[in-house]
């Protein structure tokens, strides 16, 4: 890690903000301030939090849903337990062809809300970077599709990029109203957004 780095970090209202308040990390305020603008999350809702190491995204759903809500993460890597009895995490990669079938042996009935703040290991060639960020969003909505409930939610992290409308259409497919959100945690030089999906359309049997 570089000094300059290292500095902004410590200089990141957001970082000191997640240390004083114990979260794990500064990205729990991104959904935390997306959520009191749009409504995502509500009391009692379970939700579905993909690539959610190290956990802040976890926290705060939880934060919102309350005790009567359920929270599932999934992580290719193990994350420390919360605390909580109703949020739960399984090791697992979301691009693996079962895993939609684990998730839903899991989830206590289908999700009201499916939420994605998962990154790829970036190699820092730019346009390598938006193309393996978008297999993830593409994957987030595909586990999407098989997991929630009519009517239910979704936010994916997308990255600004010649392919996003595209996939924006996708997700309106699939969805009643997609809208595109940074939220002011989000860093400034950050090319990350947003795309929420409410009022999902689950497909008909034909």
């Amino acid at each position: 890690m570089s000094g300059r780095w290292l500095q902004e970090r410590r200089r990141d209202p957001y970082h000191r903000l997640a240390k004083s308040e114990g979260m794990r990390s500064r990205a729990a305020y991104k959904l935390l301030q997306m959520s009191a603008k749009y409504g995502i999350l509500s009391e009692g809702d379970v939700v579905l939090d993909l690539g959610c190491a190290p956990g802040g995204w976890l926290q705060a759903a939880r934060k919102l849903v309350g005790p009567s809500g359920y929270v599932l993460g999934v992580d290719v890597v193990p994350v420390r337990d919360l605390g909580f009895q109703n949020v739960h995490v399984m090791v697992g990669d979301i691009t693996e062809p079962s895993i939609s079938s684990r998730i839903l042996e899991t989830l206590p009935r289908r999700a009201d809300v499916v939420l994605c703040d998962a990154s790829p290991k970036f190699c820092g060639v730019e346009e390598v970077d938006r193309l393996r960020q978008l297999e993830l969003a593409k994957r987030a909505l595909e586990i999407s599709s098989d997991v929630l409930r009519d009517g239910g939610a979704a936010v994916i992290k997308v990255m600004q990029s010649e392919e996003l409308l595209d996939f924006r259409r996708s997700m309106a497919d699939r969805f009643e109203k997609v809208r595109l959100s940074k939220p002011q945690a989000s860093r400034s030089g950050s090319s990350e957004m947003y795309l929420l999906g409410r009022g999902f359309k689950k497909p008909r049997a034909s």
